[in-house]
């Protein structure tokens, strides 16, 4: 096959490339210039996007022999992913950047320019197993990123290639150095990649600006303080609220709901976290077909961590569009709208991502569901 490889400059997407070379594909590498204003070098592991970034995937490539070309997103990245991503959180909303660049740029964007040119699919080195269609975790759990990649259809799945899902991260290093790639003891990127400072309040502020209001107490509705935006809190939020102090019963002091509208945090005891209802728009089945029913699952909430038994149905959302509800069979806390919740299915084989949805509301109640209910089939 004739493949695109989406080369970031760090060591997976090289590995990820190199895989697809030696499985005798025709393979091209691309960077994508995803900043309007690229640094000249990364802060250790934070940022992207650097000419540093972008030398590195050159090198890589000539090391592998394979062309090279640098496309740039840049506009279409600050439409898509970082202004969807300021303007959720000014919505009181806790939204997953990565999560929006697959959908929105790497499966979407690149992938139509990759099929326009000819290409047969896209490869990334993204920690997941794609097997006959089917999206699994991959087989290193700290690295896992098929929850950022549960947002993709049948139709991009098909498109794509993730090619070091079934191997642990220090093989893929150890791969790297045998294969000669400078990469291969480069510092892996976190936090989030446009906000290379790592301050988040900081970027956020600069860009929605003080949007004062107050922070009251969940069970009294007395107000406690003041702060300058919705922007800076998210639920389940214990430090840096700008209080005084605990609870008058020495307990600390949680985010437990956000209201934009009247510009209100409002902050109680740990227990009133507890989620029991999940409801979801967008939803995306990756098999490509919607369950007649409900199904038994489990329900994953953040990127790394709040995973839950679960009984899921296929809903209208508020606007008729696809959405899920996800009833708990144990509570989540800090559940947050904006995040997604990704339903799996346990397999022998390494969980299967049967499909997503964007938080739109949670509720303390728990309902009576069947919890008989069928897992869904493939």
């Amino acid at each position: 096959m004739r493949v695109l490889a989406a080369m970031s400059g760090g060591v997976d997407s090289a590995v990820a490339a190199a895989r697809a070379v030696a499985a005798g594909h025709d393979v091209v590498g691309v960077h994508l210039a995803l900043s309007t204003a690229p640094g000249a070098l990364r802060t250790g592991s934070r940022g992207c996007c650097s000419r540093e970034d972008a030398g590195d995937a050159r090198r890589a490539a000539d090391v592998l022999g394979i062309p090279f070309y640098v496309w740039d997103f840049a506009e279409r990245f600050k439409e898509d992913v970082i202004d969807d991503f300021v303007e959720s959180y000014a919505a009181g909303e806790t939204p997953n950047p990565c999560l929006r660049c697959n959908e929105r740029i790497k499966f979407s964007a690149l992938a139509e320019r990759a099929l326009a040119l000819g290409f047969d699919a896209v490869v990334t080195g993204h920690y997941a197993r794609l097997e006959d269609g089917v999206l699994r975790r991959a087989v290193d759990n700290d690295k896992d990123q098929s929850y950022v990649l549960a947002v993709l259809t049948a139709q991009q799945l098909a498109r794509a290639m993730f090619p070091i899902g079934d191997t642990p991260k220090p093989e893929i290093r150890a791969e790297a150095e045998r294969l000669a790639l400078a990469v291969a003891s480069k510092p892996d990127s976190h936090d989030i990649c446009f906000i290379p400072s790592g301050n988040t309040q900081a970027f956020l502020g600069a860009r929605i600006g003080v949007r004062p209001g107050k922070v009251v107490d969940a069970e009294t509705g007395t107000e406690l303080g003041d702060h300058d935006g919705v922007h800076g809190f998210t639920i389940g939020q214990r430090k840096g609220l700008g209080l005084p102090g605990p609870a008058p019963d020495g307990r600390p002091r949680y985010v437990t709901a956000i209201d934009p509208g009247t510009a209100t945090v409002t902050v109680g005891a740990a227990e009133s976290l507890d989620v029991w209802t999940i409801d979801a728009r967008g939803a995306v089945w990756t098999s490509g077909t919607t369950p007649s029913g409900p199904v038994r699952c489990q329900v994953q909430v953040r990127a790394h961590g709040g995973i839950a038994t679960a009984i899921a149905e296929p809903v209208e959302d508020a606007a008729g569009e696809p959405g899920l509800r996800v009833h708990l069979l144990e509570p989540l806390t800090g559940v947050a709208r904006g995040q997604a919740a990704v339903l799996y299915q346990p397999d022998e084989r390494g969980d299967i991502v049967l499909g997503s949805g964007t938080i739109s509301a949670t509720s303390p109640h728990r309902h009576t569901v069947d919890e008989a209910a069928p897992v869904a089939s493939r």
